[in-house]
């Protein structure tokens, strides 16, 4: 029988990489990628799960990395801000939030980004309205919203173009 309180040995795969890393059981993904990774590009805002700065991609989906235990993404792809950008440059995202200056301070710029591209996996925001409420999640205390959404509208259809959105 395994020592919890050693940590417990889990695999993932984060932006491409794939990791061994041992865990005790009460890390939170965010904190593993932040304290032990050194990715400091997804942000801790709330710690609660009401912000959105924190979230990531998991196997594709958006959830916040401040509610998910690491043990719990054991197998699992995860895709944080830093995975975005390639050797060709940045993904089209962070293209459109530059373009749109969709940021002011920037901390919640990760999260939002993040949210997005999982947003166009799921395929379900057809609309301004419904692009609104599908990143209702992300909070930007600034309250660049209208630049935040122009961003999101520009670059959906490329990344469906792209890809079908596959890409992370």
């Amino acid at each position: 029988m395994t020592d919890s309180r050693a940590g417990l040995p889990i695999g993932l795969t984060i932006n491409g990489q794939p990791r061994q890393l041992t865990v005790a059981p009460w890390t939170t993904l965010l904190d593993l990628l932040r304290e032990q990774l050194d990715l400091v590009g997804t942000k801790k805002g709330c710690d609660h799960g009401q912000c959105g700065a924190c979230t990531v991609l998991r196997n594709g989906t958006r959830i916040n990395a401040c509610l998910t235990l690491a043990v719990m993404c054991d197998g699992d792809q995860v895709t944080t801000i830093e995975g975005l950008a390639t050797d060709e440059g940045l993904h089209p995202l962070q293209q459109a939030f530059i373009d749109h200056d969709a940021f002011q301070c920037g901390y919640c710029t990760p999260g939002q980004i993040c949210s997005a591209l999982g947003l166009a996996h799921e395929g379900r925001a057809h609309s301004p309205e419904q692009l609104r409420e599908a990143m209702s999640g992300n909070l930007c205390r600034c309250g660049a919203y209208g630049n935040i959404l122009a961003a999101v509208e520009q670059a959906l259809p490329l990344i469906h173009r792209d890809n079908g959105g596959s890409r992370p």
